[in-house]
C-alpha cells in the first residue's frame, strides 16, 4: 500500500526556512521545530531528514554560502589576497555569531562533523587550486602544509570577526595574504 506521494520541493523549503531562520535569528534560535513551522511543515518531515540541528544547518550552509571564487591573478600572494577576501565575504554576515555554537554542536554530533568537514573540503578547493598553479609558475618548490595555510588565512578572519568584533580593511586581507605567502615561501618579500 502506497504512502502519501512526496513533495518535490519539500527539501527545498525546509533548507529556505532553515537559512532564514539562520540569517535572520542566529544559530541559538534555530530549532528543528520553528524550521517546520517557517517552512509550513511537519516536524517529523524535519526530523526524518536530518537527525540533528548541526545537521541541518551544514547542508544549509552548503546550499546556501556563496561559493569561495577560484580566481587566478597571476602570483601566489594575488591569488592568497583574493581567497583572504573572497572568505571576508562569508566572516562579515550577521549570522556568523552563532558559528561557534554549530562547531560546539559538531563535537557531539560525528555524522554531522563529516559532513561539516566535506563542506568545508570543497570550499578550500581555489586554495588547493592557487598552490597547484604556484608551483607550475614556479614560485614555489613545493606543497606546504595546506591546512596551515588555510587556518594563517582564515584563522585572522574568524578572530577579528567573532574574538575582536572589528571590521575588516583592505589592509588586514593585504597583511593577512602577505603572512601566508612568507609562510609558503619562506620569504618575507614578495617576488
Amino acid at each position: 500500500m502506497p504512502g502519501r506521494p512526496r513533495d518535490p520541493d519539500l527539501e527545498k523549503r525546509l533548507l529556505s526556512a532553515a537559512w532564514s531562520l539562520l540569517t535572520s535569528h542566529g544559530y541559538d534560535a534555530l530549532t528543528l521545530a520553528r524550521v517546520a513551522v517557517e517552512a509550513r511543515a511537519y516536524r517529523t518531515d524535519v526530523y526524518r531528514r536530518w537527525s540533528s540541528k548541526a545537521r541541518l544547518v551544514t547542508d544549509v550552509l552548503d546550499e546556501y554560502l556563496p561559493p569561495v571564487a577560484d580566481l587566478n591573478t597571476g602570483s601566489l600572494y594575488g591569488d592568497l589576497r583574493a581567497f583572504v577576501e573572497n572568505l571576508a565575504t562569508v566572516w562579515a554576515a550577521p549570522w556568523i555569531d552563532g558559528l561557534t555554537g554549530l562547531l560546539a554542536d559538531l563535537r557531539h554530533d560525528p555524522e554531522a562533523d563529516a559532513a561539516y568537514r566535506s563542506m568545508i573540503q570543497r570550499r578550500d578547493q581555489p586554495l588547493v587550486n592557487a598552490i597547484a598553479r604556484a608551483v607550475r609558475r614556479g614560485e614555489i618548490r613545493e606543497v606546504p602544509e595546506l591546512a596551515l595555510v588555510g587556518n594563517v588565512l582564515e584563522g585572522p578572519l574568524m578572530h577579528r570577526r567573532v574574538v575582536g568584533r572589528q571590521a575588516v580593511t583592505p589592509e588586514f586581507f593585504d597583511a593577512v595574504a602577505l603572512s601566508a605567502h612568507c609562510l609558503i615561501t619562506g620569504t618575507t618579500v614578495l617576488r
